[in-house]
């Protein structure tokens, strides 16, 4: 008889990505992995056929969830000028959930992974190009309506907030104090206005 999954996989996934998440794909056991997803070691190998699949996956399931309809929820709900800004005010906010682990995922991927994992490296790299595509289409829709200064360069200033988007996941991961969380926002306006 096949085998057949009794579990939900978006649930385990975002058990198994939470896991990741908080630990790192390097200190993240089988064991953990078990014990995050509530099912046993031969359902995840049935279904994931190693831990660096598993981990694609739940990179894959953080990007669609966590950066991809987050994105186009800001920009659906605000101008263009503040949905810059929301990224980086909702990037420097602490988890609402505990069980959500501060940083981000891919951006500790890339810290982690990307220098010896071609593929993690690949994945890293389209997610944050679609992050600075965000930042270029706003800011070539903010221009259209004259609320940032058409001379603006818009894809060095994309490339330029990408930067320091980035490096304020990184603080928000050390947990760095809010006048430094502050001072990365402010920067973000000021580049803009």
């Amino acid at each position: 008889m096949p085998w057949q999954k009794n579990y939900d996989e978006t649930k385990v996934l975002e058990q198994a990505m939470r896991a990741f998440w908080a630990r790192g794909y390097e200190a993240t056991s089988m064991s953990d992995l078990v014990k995050a997803t509530g099912i046993n070691r031969g359902s995840i190998y049935a279904a994931f056929p190693n831990k660096h699949e598993l981990f694609m996956r739940t990179l894959d399931h953080y990007d669609r969830i966590y950066r991809d309809e987050h994105l186009a929820s800001i920009a659906e709900r605000e101008t263009p000028l503040d949905a810059i800004i929301g990224v980086f005010e909702s990037a420097a906010c602490k988890p609402k959930h505990d069980k959500i682990p501060w940083g981000c995922l891919i951006v500790n991927s890339a810290l982690e992974l990307s220098p010896h994992d071609p593929e993690v490296a690949k994945f890293v790299e389209r997610s944050l190009q679609s992050v600075e595509q965000f930042f270029f289409a706003r800011i070539e829709a903010a221009k259209r309506e004259k609320s940032i200064k058409r001379q603006l360069d818009s894809d060095a200033t994309a490339k330029a907030l990408l930067s320091l988007f980035l490096g304020l996941r990184v603080l928000t991961r050390a947990k760095a104090r809010k006048p430094t969380i502050d001072a990365i926002i402010s920067q973000a306006r000021m580049m803009l206005v």
